[in-house]
């Protein structure tokens, strides 16, 4: 894919690695005030070198963050490169390296384990708060030779039962395990499912849903496509005993309905006082997905390739069809408006174009629903003279809210969708992320999310809005251009 004319396609407010490459986010967590964030990286990546080393980053607002470099590095011995894991801080020193110890499991592939490359979790800890980190032990703290798929260890403290606990993606089941020390663990379960792809990237957490009850949630990234459903994190509401985790349904609910939403990890919300706030929690995922990881202009235009979508606000809400995880940006990123359009209340029978153009902004507005509406929706991303755009809308004949990338530059063509009560009559609040490389939609209170990763040309920021079979109105209809300074911007 060309790069475009005019320069940059670095996005304006979502983060985006300084240089080279970046993949998996890690779970942030919470130290003297900011989050600490890491994510897997390859600073050899244009030189064409392999290999993902954790580089760190840090943000008080889910917005801004910035960069700290390389802190645990690929290749520092025969245990082979970094790839994904989790931090814990060591508050009490049970593993004995140190009270407030960072510690980070992470997997490794060890080029001379038998068989060579098998992977395995290895413990690794900082004594600097997160800056840096050193191998804790040349052995890994954890290896199974046959399990070929044995990765992405996730660390929490089971508090009830003063202990750690581990779950590790292994093929098409989660493994669970029990730790006193961080060091030495003992299987204590599983959670196995055929029917979602390979299983990667676990999550596991509490929090207090608004009807005031403390529910555990099962997370995973998952590949669905072949049962018509998405590639992104999936997740059950569920009771947990220490051991196993049992869920309220069989099938999961989906934190995001598009192409580009994986590796996602949640990570608990602080308040002011540092206290975590059990009804709110956060998540930030990867912008991208393995069937097209290197195809990104960006490389030419800038030097990288590696965004996250931008960094949602969960809370849980108990609802008739049970618990499930409402989504939407997180609350800090309005601050970064940097101006303001109200257009208020627009009718629609057929098309209108909006007399606005810009790269990176956050639409929102309501959309009333007529009798005979049967398609209504925003282009985004309009190229003049309608060649190229990312359409987001609702399809009233299939009850289903929609992204559509096909018709712009990005990875591959295509549609998503998600399920949506569309009852005629109703009004269903839309609102739209738009940056440089992306378009996140979001429906409702945050029931359903649909993210893509596009490559807008240089003039393709043209918005228009269309309502076919019948009128609609966009209620409130506001967009707000957005940018964080550059300098704040890892």
């Amino acid at each position: 894919m060309s790069a475009p004319t005019g320069g940059t396609m670095r996005p304006r407010f979502h983060f985006s690695v300084p240089d080279n490459w970046k993949n998996d986010p890690q779970r942030p967590i919470y130290l003297d005030g900011e989050y600490h964030y890491y994510y897997l990286y390859n600073g050899d990546y244009l030189a064409g070198g392999i290999g993902t080393s954790w580089r760190h980053a840090t943000t008080r607002d889910h917005v801004t963050f910035v960069d700290h470099g390389v802190a645990i590095e690929k290749f520092t011995n025969s245990n082979g490169d970094c790839w994904s894991g989790s931090l814990v801080v060591d508050t009490h020193n049970t593993s004995g390296l140190g009270a407030g110890s960072v510690i980070a499991l992470v997997t490794q592939a060890a080029v001379d384990r038998v068989p060579e490359g098998q992977q395995a979790q290895y413990l690794w800890y900082s004594t600097d708060r997160g800056r840096t980190f050193r191998p804790g032990f040349d052995e890994p703290v954890l290896a199974e030779s046959d399990i070929a798929d044995f990765r992405d260890p996730k660390v929490i403290w089971d508090d009830h039962r003063q202990r750690w606990f581990m779950a590790l993606a292994e093929g098409d089941r989660l493994g669970f395990y029990s730790s006193l020390d961080l060091a030495d663990w003992r299987r204590v379960g599983e959670f196995a499912r055929d029917d979602l792809g390979l299983l990667e990237c676990p999550d596991l957490f509490q929090m207090t849903a608004d009807d005031g009850s403390a529910t555990w949630i099962l997370g995973v990234s998952a590949n669905a496509k072949h049962r018509g459903l998405p590639a992104t994190y999936a997740y059950w509401s569920g009771a947990f005993d220490g051991s196993a985790f049992v869920p309220d349904a069989d099938e999961p609910r989906w934190l995001d309905w598009g192409f580009d939403f994986y590796g996602a990890v949640t990570y608990p919300h602080h308040d002011a006082a540092g206290e975590v706030d059990a009804s709110l929690r956060h998540v930030i995922g990867w912008a991208n997905f393995w069937d097209y990881p290197h195809n990104t202009p960006t490389i030419v235009s800038d030097g990288y390739n590696g965004d996250d979508m931008i960094v949602r606000d969960l809370r849980l809400v108990h609802d008739s069809a049970g618990f499930r995880l409402t989504s939407v940006p997180t609350a800090a990123l309005e601050s970064y408006t940097t101006r303001t359009h109200q257009l208020g209340d627009i009718e629609v029978d057929g098309s209108a174009d909006i007399a606005i153009r810009s790269a990176a902004y956050d639409l929102s507005c309501a959309i009333s629903l007529t009798t005979d509406v049967i398609d209504v929706g925003v282009e985004v991303c309009r190229a003049e003279g309608g060649s190229r755009f990312v359409s987001a809308g609702l399809d009233i004949s299939t009850n289903q809210a929609y992204l559509d990338r096909a018709l712009t530059a990005n990875p591959t063509r295509g549609r998503t969708h998600a399920p949506l009560d569309t009852t005629r009559g109703t009004t269903i609040a839309l609102r739209l992320l738009v940056d440089r490389t992306s378009v996140e939609l979001f429906i409702g209170d945050g029931q359903s999310v649909q993210s893509h990763r596009v490559f807008p040309l240089d003039g393709d920021d043209g918005i228009r809005l269309y309502a076919r079979g019948g009128a609609a109105v966009f209620r409130g209809l506001t967009i707000r251009e957005l940018s964080v300074p550059s300098e704040t911007r890892a």
